[in-house]
């Protein structure tokens, strides 16, 4: 049974397009041109002009930006960050984005339930397993787990990348867990 698109729990009056910048409606207009909607944590951060242009900025220059991480990287780590702390809007939102970018639906679901059932490369799984690490265990990263992520062939730029979009992904988690944030019912069809 598919629910209706609500945004999230909280009462917040989302924005008409028309009085959002003329950035933020040409990105809106190309969520809708790429996936065919507007993703709902966007919605839910139109009520602010200034939190939604924060939050568009930090995640285009995390997810998409110039980096020694693939897109199926960053988006590996959205998963396994959302699957740790239980974010049913960004395992459904990014699940799909790695079934999308992988060509595997199985990959996706496993990623979501438990990336350490996965078939994953040797430098996958050394940056999945720090990003888990991060996100658990913040206190206990030590030199010995940045040094892995460098036998792994990761540069010291792609470390900070990792641990950016960790950190992010925990944050957004977080916002999205406090709101109820629900995602759009059309990832749930994605990629299978």
């Amino acid at each position: 049974m598919s629910q209706p698109n609500r945004i999230c729990a909280l009462h917040l009056p989302e924005l008409e397009r028309s009085k959002l910048n003329p950035d933020t409606q040409k990105y809106f207009a190309k969520c809708d041109d790429k996936l065919g909607f507007v993703p709902n944590v966007l919605r839910a951060y139109s009520f602010n002009a200034d939190k939604l242009a924060n939050f568009m900025a930090m995640y285009s220059e995390l997810m998409l930006g110039p980096s020694g991480l693939s897109k199926l990287d960053r988006e590996m780590i959205a998963v396994v960050a959302s699957s740790i702390n239980h974010c049913f809007y960004c395992l459904t939102a990014h699940g799909a984005a790695v079934r999308q970018l992988s060509g595997d639906p199985a990959l996706g679901e496993l990623m979501v339930m438990n990336y350490r059932a996965a078939e994953l490369t040797p430098r996958q799984r050394a940056m999945l397993d720090f990003a888990a690490k991060l996100t658990e265990t913040p206190d206990k990263i030590i030199e010995a787990d940045r040094q892995a992520l460098r036998d792994a062939g990761f540069s010291d730029a792609d470390i900070w990348d990792i641990a950016a979009v960790t950190a992010f992904f925990n944050m957004s988690n977080r916002i999205a867990a406090a709101t109820d944030m629900m995602p759009n019912p059309e990832y749930h069809r994605q990629s299978r």
